[in-house]
């Protein structure tokens, strides 16, 4: 919060930050991301759900299906096997041969009127037929399936089925369907199956997750989501690789590096250029400007410091004189006083904008300038009666330049010292506060008028007690540049100053600034 925002300033600014934390909030590349993540996990949970609750009607209608086909097998076998004899076996395997289609394979067992439990069954005929010496190991393997438990006592209960099955002769199959028909012989079962690699065997036996079309799928899934995240990776990669460069330029590390060096994005390469030509501009525009305002001010000094000896002779020679031209004279010295004061307060204009547009960024120990400087202003205070108290918390470093930082502090101290009456006090307190510096300097000045506290870091305002704003309260010109140059370096630095009024006096300034 600034001084110019202090008076009724906090609910305006909590209601600008809200929102523009909350559109940040809403941009960010990386909610984005985690957002698009978030759907890429949560669609293909949904499609596979929503396919495979098809795939089991679709797997239920395809044993519906089996389960009528083995009715119609019951159906063909009924007027053989309820007159059955010996002597009818050929016309029975003839039976299910015609009965048996181009992928589908019958067994029938027999359990004659009388025997019980499963092992009472035998294999009778089979089409295709089954070798002879296959018959009784096919036998004993179709009864250990377990898959005449439920009918081995009743006979009956026609079910679907979705077993895999290895036959002796080492063939898979899936066994489709069981029908039981009941005949005065006895009991008869007909055992439907389909071979592992037919059409419906591999419908009725495989997982939907390993079927072929949910793995093309997947895979055009998983590439179209490597393809989009690449792509967000990219940009938010490159984007992360600009911000810790410009980071590393703040602090004077870049060491030569550049933006289009670390970028990785071509469609990013223009940005990436611009930003190292603007970095470029702007450091030599700093240097073009402290540059001249050296020379400026080396020029004007010049002609000041003649004109102030050439002053020294007409000043004898009209000691004599009347009191109009003694006072030409010392209107003469005053006004030459002022524009060597111009000329210093033009060059730190200079020199503050050159710092505002590319500050110097290196690591400082900011608890021991602060004390430095605390110092000095407590040997020039102790002749007024003034004390300075501090408490300065040790090993606070920022990022700055070592100059910034003097002027700023120096400044504000300098303002507390020229208001503070004699036996008054200044309050210096460097405290680090989470990932900031907090400098606090109180004084038991007069303060200020609440129609001006908002203006004190305007360029060129300056106020003391019993003047108008811009008059001087003293024999010293004062610009109104000291507060404003204060602004101006804390800003370049990424923080931010205020002031306030004290209860019941004083005034306090309040500096803010990122920690290294």
């Amino acid at each position: 919060m600034l001084a110019s925002d202090t008076v009724g300033a906090p609910k305006v600014l909590s209601e600008t930050v809200r929102p523009r934390a909350y559109r940040r909030l809403i941009g960010s590349l990386a909610l984005r991301l985690v957002f698009l993540v978030a759907v890429f996990a949560a669609v293909p949970l949904f499609l596979y759900r929503s396919f495979e609750a098809a795939d089991r009607d679709r797997q239920a209608l395809l044993l519906r299906s089996v389960q009528d086909q083995g009715r119609l097998v019951a159906a063909g076998l009924q007027p053989i096997v309820s007159r059955f004899s010996g002597q009818m076996l050929p016309n029975l395997r003839d039976t299910l041969t015609q009965l048996a289609g181009e992928d589908q394979r019958i067994r029938l067992l027999f359990r004659p009127t009388g025997s019980s439990g499963i092992e009472g069954f035998y294999l009778i005929a089979a089409a295709p037929p089954i070798a002879k010496e296959l018959l009784e190991a096919e036998q004993k393997d179709l009864i250990q399936t377990g898959i005449l438990e439920r009918i081995k006592d009743t006979c009956e209960e026609n079910r679907p089925l979705a077993l895999r099955y290895v036959n002796p002769a080492g063939q898979e199959e899936v066994l489709t369907s069981l029908t039981p028909v009941q005949a005065p012989s006895g009991c008869w079962i007909a055992i439907a199956s389909q071979p592992a690699a037919s059409v419906l065997g591999a419908a009725l036996d495989r997982p939907y997750w390993q079927t072929p079309e949910v793995g093309v799928a997947a895979m055009v899934y998983a590439l179209m989501v490597v393809a989009i995240l690449s792509i967000f990776l990219g940009v938010w990669i490159s984007l992360l690789h600009f911000t810790r460069l410009a980071q590393r330029i703040q602090r004077g590390e870049s060491a030569g590096q550049s933006f289009a060096a670390l970028n990785r994005v071509p469609e990013l390469a223009v940005a990436a250029e611009a930003f190292d030509g603007m970095v470029e501009r702007l450091a030599n525009s700093a240097e073009t400007i402290r540059q001249a305002a050296e020379e400026n001010a080396h020029a004007l000094k010049t002609p000041i410091a003649v004109i102030a000896q050439s002053l020294e002779p007409v000043r004898r020679a009209i000691a004599g004189a009347d009191a109009r031209a003694r006072r030409a004279l010392e209107l003469i010295e005053r006004s030459l006083e002022k524009l060597d004061i111009l000329v210093q307060a033009a060059r730190r204009i200079d020199e503050a904008v050159a710092e505002t547009v590319a500050p110097p960024h290196r690591r400082i120990d900011l608890s021991r300038v602060v004390d430095d400087l605390a110092g000095e202003c407590r040997a020039a205070a102790t002749p007024k009666g003034i004390q300075v108290v501090t408490a300065i918390e040790p090993n606070i470093a920022v990022f700055a330049g070592e100059e910034l930082l003097e002027t700023v502090t120096e400044n504000i101290l300098d303002n507390a010292l020229s208001f503070s009456p004699s036996g008054g006090i200044i309050r210096v307190t460097l405290r680090r506060t989470g990932r900031r510096a907090e400098l606090t300097v109180d004084d038991d000045g007069p303060g200020i008028d609440a129609i001006y506290l908002p203006r004190i870091f305007e360029r060129h305002f300056s106020h003391r007690p019993g003047s108008e704003p811009g008059a001087t309260g003293s024999t010293q010109p004062h610009f109104g540049l000291g507060l404003w140059l204060v602004r101006r370096n804390i800003e370049a630095l990424g923080g931010r100053v205020e002031a306030s009024n004290r209860d019941p006096r004083g005034l306090r300034m309040r500096v803010v600034i990122p920690t290294a």
